[in-house]
C-alpha cells in the first residue's frame, strides 16, 4: 500500500507541475486528451506485462509482437479479408507466441530474458519479411516439396489501411471519443477490469503471486506452476497483439522496421514504477495503471520544456532506474524490520 501511495504522489506531483507551468497549451483539453490516449494505449501493454512480471517472468519482445501484429493485420486486410476474421487470426497468432514463450521457459527451463530477447529479433524480422513474401509461391513450394519458385518479391514496404470505410467502427476504438473521453482509455479500463478480476478476485491471481514470490514453494504446495506461468505469457502476448491491431487502426499505416519499436520499454517501466517487482510476487492493477500514466506525463513535460525528443528514452531509462532503486531500497527496509 505504501508503494501505491508513493506512485500516486508521483503522478499528482507531475500533473501539478504540468498545470503550474507557464506553457499556454499545457492545461488545454486537447493536451489532456493526448495524455489520456497515450495512457490508454500503453496501459493495455503494461497490464499485459505487469501480470507476467508478478509471476516472476519478463517479456522483452512486446514491441516486436506489436509490430508483427500490426503488419499482419494490415496484410490480411489488403487481401480483403473480413476485419473481424483478420483480428481473430492475428490475436490467435499472438496467443501461439505466448504459448511458445511459456513452453520454452517452463518445459526447457530457459531463462525468460533470453527467450524473449530472441523473440524480439525473430518477430521484428518476420514483420520485415511478411510484406515481401509471396504466399502463393511459398504454398506451391511446400505443396510440391520443392523450392522452385521465388518466394520473395520487391523490397520491404509500409502497410496501410487508408480508404477503408468498412473499418470506421473499428477505428473508433483506437481514435474515437465518448463525451470527450478517448475510447482507447475506456478500452484500457475494460482490460484493467478483467486484469483485476484475474489478479485480485480469483485463485489464478493468488497462484501468480505465490509463483512469483517463491516458485519452488508454490510447486510443493501443489500449484501447477508451469500451467499458470504459460497462461501469464499468453496474456502478455495477447495484450501486445491487441496493441498492434490498435496501432494500425489509429495510425492507418505501419512500418515493418519501426512499428512498436521499444514499446517494451514503456510497458516494463510502467509496471515497475507501478509497484511490480522484477523479482516477482508484487504488484497491483491500480499501481500498474498509475505507473503507466507517469511516462506520458513526463513526455508531456519534456515537450513543453523544450527538451529534445532524442532524450525521451533517456528519461524513460532514468525513470526505470529510479523505480528499480526504490524497489530494492523498500525490500531491504522490509527485510531489516524482520
Amino acid at each position: 500500500m505504501s508503494r501505491l501511495l508513493g506512485i500516486l504522489l508521483m503522478v499528482l506531483l507531475l500533473y501539478g507541475a504540468l498545470l503550474a507551468s507557464n506553457f499556454e497549451d499545457a492545461g488545454s483539453i486537447e493536451n489532456h486528451r493526448n495524455i489520456a490516449r497515450r495512457t490508454g494505449y500503453f496501459g493495455i501493454l503494461t497490464l499485459g506485462v505487469g501480470l507476467l512480471i508478478i509471476s516472476g517472468g519478463i517479456d522483452l519482445s512486446i514491441g516486436s509482437v506489436v509490430g508483427l501484429s500490426a503488419i499482419s493485420f494490415g496484410l490480411l486486410l489488403e487481401k480483403r479479408m473480413s476485419p473481424v476474421l483478420a483480428i481473430v487470426l492475428v490475436l490467435s497468432g499472438t496467443v501461439l507466441i505466448g504459448l511458445f514463450h511459456g513452453l520454452l521457459v517452463t518445459k526447457l527451463r530457459l531463462q525468460p530474458f533470453i527467450v524473449t530477447l530472441c523473440g524480439l529479433f525473430i518477430y521484428r524480422g518476420l514483420a520485415q519479411l511478411a510484406p515481401i513474401l509471396n504466399f502463393q509461391a511459398l504454398w506451391a513450394n511446400l505443396a510440391g516439396f520443392s523450392w522452385d519458385q521465388n518466394i520473395l518479391q520487391g523490397s520491404s514496404r509500409d502497410v496501410g489501411i487508408g480508404g477503408r470505410p468498412d473499418l470506421a467502427d473499428l477505428r473508433y476504438l483506437a481514435s474515437g471519443e465518448v463525451s470527450g473521453v478517448p475510447m482507447i482509455l475506456i478500452l484500457m479500463i475494460g482490460v484493467a477490469t478483467v486484469a483485476t478480476v484475474l489478479l485480485h478476485l480469483s485463485v489464478y491471481g493468488r497462484y501468480l503471486y505465490a509463483i512469483g514470490y517463491n516458485e519452488q514453494a508454490a510447486r510443493y504446495a501443489g500449484i501447477a506452476t508451469d500451467q499458470y506461468k504459460i497462461l501469464a505469457y499468453v496474456w502478455c502476448s495477447l495484450m501486445a497483439g491487441v496493441g498492434g491491431v490498435l496501432l494500425l487502426l489509429d495510425l492507418e499505416t505501419a512500418q515493418p522496421t519501426a512499428a512498436g519499436g521499444l514499446y517494451e520499454l514503456y510497458a516494463i517501466t510502467g509496471a515497475v514504477l507501478g509497484g511490480c517487482s522484477l523479482r516477482g510476487g508484487q504488484g497491483m492493477v491500480a499501481g500498474i495503471i498509475l505507473g503507466t500514466s507517469v511516462l506520458p506525463l513526463l513526455r508531456n513535460l519534456c515537450i513543453f520544456a523544450g527538451i529534445p525528443s532524442d532524450l525521451e528514452y533517456t528519461v524513460i531509462g532514468l525513470a526505470l532506474l529510479l523505480g528499480t532503486v526504490a524497489d530494492e531500497l523498500l525490500k531491504r527496509r522490509a527485510a531489516a524490520r524482520g
